[in-house]
C-alpha cells in the first residue's frame, strides 16, 4: 500500500514557515525565513540523501510547487536537483493549469480522492502546510519525518496548529545531528 510521508523542518515550537530562504514565505509578517538552512550540516544532508534514494513521488501544494519550480531546476551544482527533477510531481491546486513548467509535474484536483485512488510509489510531501492540514483532516498521513531545530520563534505557520486534527503517532526512530537538529520519524498508529 502506498504511504503518504510528510518530510518537514520544524522549530521546537512547531513553526514550519520559511525554512529555506529569507524571502521564502513572509506571510503574516514572518521575518525569520532561512532558519533551517543555517543549521544544515553534512550529517543532515546524508540523511536526506538516503531518504531520496528509491522509488517515490512528490505531492505538493500549489505555493510550495511554485516556489520549488522557481528554485530547484536552477541549482545545477546541487546533488538533490537531478533527483527532484526526475521525480513525478503531483501538484494540488485549484488555479494552476497544465502544462506546468517543472518536468514531470501534473495538476491534481481533489486531493483526498486522488490519494485514496493512487497506487504508485510512496508520496512524499515537502513544505505544503495547507495541503498537510487537508491530508490530516482526511486521516491520510502515514508517516512524519521531522527535522526539529533548536529554535523557538513564538510566531509563524505551524505544522500542528492550535485547533488542528488530533493524531496518535508512534516514534519509530530518532537521532540528533552535530548542529542540534533532532531527526524524528513518527508513524500513525493503526491503519487507514
Amino acid at each position: 500500500m502506498t504511504k503518504i510521508v510528510v518530510v518537514n523542518h520544524l522549530t521546537l515550537d512547531g513553526v514550519m514557515q520559511g525554512p529555506g530562504r529569507p524571502d521564502e514565505d513572509p506571510r503574516g509578517g514572518f521575518t525569520q525565513g532561512g532558519w533551517a538552512y543555517r543549521r544544515s550540516d553534512p550529517e543532515l544532508d546524508r540523511l536526506m540523501g538516503s531518504r531520496m534514494a528509491g522509488d517515490w513521488a512528490l505531492l505538493l501544494g500549489r505555493r510550495t510547487y511554485v516556489d520549488f519550480a522557481g528554485f530547484w531546476p536552477r541549482q545545477t551544482d546541487n546533488p538533490f536537483t537531478p533527483v527532484l527533477d526526475e521525480r513525478r510531481k503531483y501538484v494540488v491546486s485549484r488555479t494552476l493549469e497544465e502544462p506546468l513548467p517543472w518536468a514531470n509535474s501534473t495538476v491534481v484536483r481533489g486531493v483526498a480522492e486522488f490519494v485514496t485512488g493512487y497506487s504508485g510509489p510512496d508520496l512524499t510531501v515537502l513544505g505544503s502546510g495547507e495541503l498537510i492540514q487537508t491530508l490530516m483532516r482526511h486521516d491520510l498521513v502515514d508517516e512524519y519525518l521531522l527535522m526539529i531545530h533548536p529554535l523557538v520563534f513564538g510566531a509563524g505557520r505551524r505544522l500542528f496548529p492550535v485547533g488542528g486534527v488530533p493524531a496518535d503517532l508512534r516514534l519509530t526512530g530518532a537521532r540528533s545531528t552535530g548542529n542540534g537538529v533532532i531527526v524524528a520519524n513518527y508513524e500513525r498508529e493503526g491503519t487507514r
